[in-house]
This record gives C-alpha cells, structure tokens and sequence, in this order.
C-alpha cells in the first residue's frame, strides 16, 4: 500500500490528489511511513501548500536526518531560504546528524540568498562532520563562493578537493564566467583537457559564451570540432544555440550562418541567436530577412526576437515595418518585457514619433533606468529640451538613479536651450555619484558650460579630467566662439603635440578662430593640413575655409576653393555672399545670391540676411525692400536682425521717416540690433532727436554696453550741445560701464599673441608682454 501511494505521489500533478493520498495514508495507519511522509511533504510544498508540509514534519515522531533534508528541500525550493536555515538549526538541537545530502540543499539557498556568513558557517559544520571531500558538497560549495563572488575561496574548495568530477569543473568554469573572469576560466579550461576531460553539454554552454566575450575564435572552433566528433553532444540544440551564438559575436557571421543552415533541430532560442547576431554586428538587412523565415518556419517570436530585431529596423530605418512589428505584439498578445518597450521608445524617438514613445512608456508596467534613459533620449532628439528636464526629475522622485548614460543624453539638452543652471546642477550631482570620472560626461559637462559662455568653468573641466578628443574639439569650439581665438590655436597646436587626431570638428573650430582673429597666415596653413589630412573636401570644412578666406580679405583664394566645391549647400553660397559684400563687391555679392536658383539652392534666413547687408551697403533701397518681401512670401520669418538690416539701409540712404515707420510697425519689439541701427543712422545724418530716441531704448535694453553712450555722446557734441554730451558720460560713469580697451592680435615666432594699448615687445624673449585680454 505504501509503495502504491508513493507512486501516486510521483505522477499526479493535482493538489487534490496529494491530499487524497494523505487521507488514505492516515485510515490505513500508514502515517508514520518514512518515505511516504517524506513523498508527502515533498508533493505539498511542489504545489505551494508549505503549511502542510510543516505539519506533516511536525506530526511526525521519526524526525530522522532524511525527514530534515525532506523539509529544508522543500523549503529552499519554495524559496522560504530563511526557515529553511531555521529546520537546520533544529536539526542540530534535535540531535540529528547531517549527511551528504543536507549540505548541498543548505549551501543552494545560501548562494540563492548571498548569506555569505550562514554559509561559512554550514561550510564548517562539514568539515567538522566529514563530509568536505564529498564530491557534490564541494560541488555546491563552489557554486556558493562564485554565487557571493569569493573567487579565491572558491578555487581554494576547487584545488583542495581529493576526487572532482564534470560538474566539479562546470561549477568553477560558470562561476569565473558569471564573475566576468573569462581569461582565468579560459586558463582552466585547458587544464581541464590537459587533465583528460571531455566537455559535456554544460561544459560547451558555459565555455561558448567566454569565447565569445574573449573574442577567442580559435579557442571557439576548437571547441566545435569537438562537439562535430561526438555524436552525444551533436545532439543537443542548446550546445548548436550557443555556438551559434559564439560565432556572431566573434564577427564571423558566414560561420555563424553555416552552423544554423547545418542544424538539423532549431528552436526559438535558435532564431533567437542568428537573429541577434545580425543584428549585433550591424547586417540589418539579414536580420530582417532570418525574422520572415523565422514566421515562415512557423516560429513564434518572443521578446528577445523582438529586442534583436528593432536595433535593425531603426538601422535601416524601416520605421514603418518597426510600427507593424508593434501591432504584431498587441494583436498577437506576444509577451512585450522591459527590454521590447525600451527598444520600441528608441525606434519612435529616432523615427520623429515623439507621442507614439512617450505612449509606450507611459503604458509600461515595469520601468527600469534604460526606460527612463530612452524616453529621455527620445524627447532631447525631437527638441522637447525643457520636458526632458522634467522627465529627469520625475525618475529621480520614482527612486530611479540617473546614470552616466542618463547625463550624456540631458546634457546636451542643456547645451542646446543653455539652461546653465540645471547643468550646474547636474553637474553637481555628477560628482557627488563620480560619473564625472566618465569621460563623456565630463565631455557633455564642459559642452553645456562652453555652450553657456562660461568658458572659465569649461576650462576647469578641462583641466580636472581625462581627455580625449573630442574633449579638445569642444573646447576649441567653445574658445573660438568667443574672444579667447588665441586659446582655440593653442589647444589645436597642443592635440598633434600630443599624438591626438584632428578630426572634422577640431578643423571647423579652429578655422572659425582663425577667421575671427584674422590670421591668415595660420589659416593657410590649417587649410594645408586638411588638404594633407582628406579633409578640404569635406563640406563643412571648406565652408569654414571660405569663411576664414572671406572674413581675411582674400577673395581669390575663397573662389577658387568654391568654384572647385564638388558638393555645395547654402551655407557656402552664404559665406561667399557676406564676404562679397563685407569688402565692397555688392554686384557680384546680388549676383551670387541671384545664382542660387539656378543651382537649386534653396534660400535661408542667413541668404537674406546677407544680401540684405549687400543692399544696405550699396545704397540699392528698391532690391533691398523686394528682397524683404520676398523672403516672407517663402514662409521665412524676419528676425530682428533682418529688420536692423532694413533699418540700415534706409538709414544709410537717408531715409529716415521709412526707417522710423518700418520700426513702428513692426510685430515685435525691436531689439538692440534694430535700435543701433537707427543710433548709428541719426548720427551719420545728424539727426539728434531720433539719436536720443533710439538712445532711450538701447540704455534700457544695453545698458552696460558704452558704445551706446559713446556715440550719444559724441552726437551731442557734434551738435554743440555740450553740458547733454556732458550727462552723458556722468550717466556711464554713474552706471558703472567703463569703455572696452582696443585689443589687436600681432604674429611673433609663428604664433598668434593679444595685446593692448601699452603692452611692449620684448625681442630677446622674443614674446609678448601681458598679452591677456
């Protein structure tokens, strides 16, 4: 009777017939049957009935060293590891003696729980009763000490064990691998052939993914030679899956291929690999493809396919087949986990489907921090700066902590919109983590503040952190959009000094340098650099060389780099227009602009800006107003410095009631620009009373610029009107503008040095003196 109910116990799948056994058990006086209750306690803890379990063992009066273990298995695989420690301290107190089979149980839920102490501890108590040369309790040891990370320990238990068997070894190979020690495991692995084994299946899943890490291919085929000679091992997909998988990441995707086409058994896990492998090493378009043959096949995805897959989509930017892949899932009721809802956040935001991401996100069940970095990402790269802020905020209220990769991405939202305060803040909070030890956020850290104008700051990121080039190019960019150009050189000559490579960006951030300080002779030889280098046919290299070109007077030299221009853009046709007509040839400056049509460049702010400027500076008041016109009739909007243009030219041409209506109708409030348009105008024209009117709102809008005053003040006095002109200058005394000292840039021993008015030359250093700004 009792062997009957056992196997019962064995097939049934149903509580109801556990307890149907167990009332049986109880009328034929069977209830104290070792491993009848032993069978029982097992079965009700398998169908989460741990109370009758505990009961059961209670009840029972032979509490023997098989009932103990009996009850700890049942609690440790419940996960119950703490009553499960509790049963092995009442088996000591109990009297009863812990075998083979008691420590394994114990150490598993040890390692499951990282109690580390508890398991020194049972650790101990087998060495004292015996039972440390066991082979499957030093087996379960291993697998603790890896679990906790103690790999000195581990291999200790390894190195000390008298007989060791497969499992011995997979232990000690899984657990270097879990801990990211993928050379050691490596290192015992050839011990482990030296020494006579021959790999299991185990042994071949746990050694393909450490190939794979190492990028070991020879080590990998080795290993498929192996399983292709052993017709035991050939049998398993899981050990073609892993290979399969060691190949893709080893970049050998025709292997990879070969292999998967070769297996006569695939499963999802299959798919899944070959899929993934695509994917990983940038071959969208097979990705693709596997994934139809995968549905042809009659394969259902899963959410790893679909995680594989959306990188590959976005790739080739096949948006529309990502939204299908979506419906799929709904429609489907595929299972849709974190790393699906990240992957579709990252396809809508690189798409341009801001609400689309945002809806998936807000419809997640579970978020992680790659959720919150994703979503992020997803409204700084569709221009929602301020909302991504926000969203910053709101994951640091849900318990989230931000990451590096959470700063790279709203940094440069800072940047963009230059809210110096929140990137101060971030700042911060980035050194009270250390993420500012990681160089991109370092580097996004100091582009906000060069972005910012608080290039003192960027310098002091500079200096304090690891550098790169990039980190050179964002200052370099920084310097040469403000007035330290000479720094811009200066860290340029600095980057070949030391061994860093000048790409693109360092070209365009030190040719606008050169531009601005006017210093052609560096600005030639830049321009032979990227000559040498491949990079004067890059467009907006030689955009910037047109500007360099342009702003130091030589025009030939910038026509003939832009007749030669393969490829030109508006940006060119630009430079070229403002250069034309910044050194008086206003006929060739329209005529260029004119040209335009013909070579279907489109016209932007910056075109109508320049010919504009053209306009005003060749009197032409008629093509002027039909350029102003017509830029509004392509939808492009004035900006105020597109009105201070028009203001110009009719102030130049001595039409100043247009410039004052043109001012006076005008949808928006005039700025400075417009203002000193008409100040410089009034006093060209001696128009005093305009000039105090067009005074009166730049004090108020500019009131620390002394240019303003200055030229007020010298209308005055052009006029006559001296105790006015007098006021004046007590007002920018009172207000505390001082006048700006004049600074010129002069060559000396082939480099580029300011100065000011009394700075001296010394010839023997052969430098220059006091030479700051």
């Amino acid at each position: 009777m009792a062997s009957g109910l056992c196997e019962l116990l064995r097939s049934t799948t149903s509580l109801r017939h556990v307890k149907e056994a167990h009332a049986l058990a109880t009328t034929h006086g069977l209830r104290h049957h070792l491993p009848l209750t032993a069978s029982l306690i097992t079965n009700y803890a398998l169908r989460a009935d741990l109370r009758s379990s505990c009961l059961l063992f209670s009840n029972s009066p032979n509490q023997t060293t098989f009932l103990y273990n009996t009850i700890i298995r049942a609690h440790t695989y419940f996960g119950e590891h703490l009553l499960a420690f509790g049963f092995y301290n009442g088996m000591f107190r109990a009297g009863a003696r812990p075998d083979d089979h008691s420590f394994p149980f114990l150490l598993k839920a040890c390692a499951d729980t990282r109690a580390f102490e508890k398991g020194r501890e049972v650790h101990g108590a087998a060495v004292k009763v015996g039972f440390a040369s066991d082979v499957f309790v030093g087996n379960t040891m291993i697998a603790f000490y890896m679990n906790c990370g103690c790999l000195d320990e581990a291999q200790t238990v390894f190195d000390e064990m008298p007989q060791r068997d497969i499992v011995s070894w997979n232990s000690i190979l899984g657990g270097y691998s879990q801990n990211g020690c993928f050379e050691e495991a490596l290192r015992l692995f050839l011990g482990f052939r030296e020494e006579g084994w021959f790999p299991n299946q185990a042994t071949v899943v746990t050694m393909m993914p450490i190939c794979a890490s190492l990028r070991d291919l020879k080590r990998g085929k080795e290993i498929h030679d192996l399983v292709k000679n052993n017709d035991v091992l050939s049998s398993h997909v899981t050990v073609w899956n892993a290979i399969v998988d060691m190949y893709a990441k080893c970049g050998d995707l025709i292997s990879a291929y070969s292999v998967f086409i070769e297996m006569v058994f695939r499963n999802q896990v299959s798919w899944n690999a070959i899929i993934s492998g695509f994917s990983y090493n940038g071959a969208a378009l097979e990705a693709v493809d596997m994934f139809r043959r995968m549905l042809d096949a009659g394969e259902r995805p899963n959410s790893v396919t679909m995680a594989s897959l959306l990188p590959s989509l976005v790739q080739l930017e096949l948006f529309p087949l990502g939204k299908e892949i979506h419906a799929y899932c709904l429609r489907n009721g595929s299972e849709m986990d974190v790393f699906v809802h990240n992957s579709l956040i990252d396809m809508y935001a690189k798409s341009g489907h801001l609400r689309e991401g945002c809806s998936v996100f807000n419809m997640m069940d579970e978020k992680n921090v790659v959720s919150w970095n994703a979503v992020i990402a997803n409204l700084v790269q569709n221009g929602c700066e301020l909302e991504a802020v926000e969203f910053l905020r709101q994951m640091q209220e849900h318990g989230e902590r931000p990451t590096s990769v959470t700063y790279t991405n709203i940094l440069p939202a800072c940047s963009r919109v230059q809210l110096l305060r929140h990137g101060k803040e971030i700042h911060a909070r980035s050194i009270r983590e250390r993420s500012i030890a990681d160089i991109f956020v370092a580097n996004a850290v100091m582009d906000v503040y060069a972005k910012c104008g608080s290039l003192r700051l960027a310098g002091r990121i500079f200096d304090s952190s690891e550098r790169d080039e990039v980190s050179y190019n964002t200052l370099i960019v920084g310097y040469a959009q403000s007035w330290h150009c000479v720094e811009a050189l200066s860290l340029f000559s600095e980057m070949g000094f030391l061994g860093l490579r000048h790409d693109s960006v360092s070209f365009i951030g030190v040719l606008l340098a050169c531009a601005n300080l006017s210093a052609i002779k560096q600005g030639k030889e830049i321009h032979g650099s990227t000559v040498r280098k491949h990079f004067a046919s890059q467009l907006f290299v030689a955009n910037s060389l047109l500007d360099v070109y342009t702003k130091c007077g030589r025009l030939d030299f910038a026509r003939r780099i832009f007749d030669k221009m393969h490829q030109k853009d508006v940006a060119s046709c630009n430079a070229m227009i403002l250069g034309y007509g910044m050194h008086g040839e206003l006929e060739v400056a329209i005529n260029l602009f004119e040209g335009m049509k013909d070579e279907g460049i489109k016209y932007d702010n910056v075109s109508y800006l320049a010919v504009l400027s053209a306009c005003s500076h060749a009197g032409l008041v008629d093509q002027g107003r039909k350029y102003f016109e017509q830029m509004q009739y392509q939808n492009l909007t004035p900006t105020q410095m597109h009105c201070a243009c028009m203001v110009d030219l009719f102030g130049r041409a001595g039409l100043m009631k247009e410039a004052v209506d043109f001012i006076n109708d005008l949808e928006f409030v005039p700025d400075a620009n417009v203002w000193g348009a008409l100040l410089g105008a009034s006093r060209v024209h001696g128009d005093v009373e305009l000039g105090i009117w067009a005074a009166e709102h730049l004090f108020e809008l500019k009131s620390e610029h002394c240019g303003y005053y200055i030229l007020l003040s010298n209308m005055y006095a052009e006029a006559g009107r001296w105790e006015e002109a007098k006021r004046v200058r007590q007002l920018m005394k009172s207000r505390g503008v001082k006048k700006n000292p004049g600074c010129s840039w002069i060559e000396v021993g082939n480099r580029v040095h300011a100065f000011l008015v009394g700075d001296t030359i010394d010839t023997r250093a052969g430098g220059v003196e006091d030479c700051s700004f």
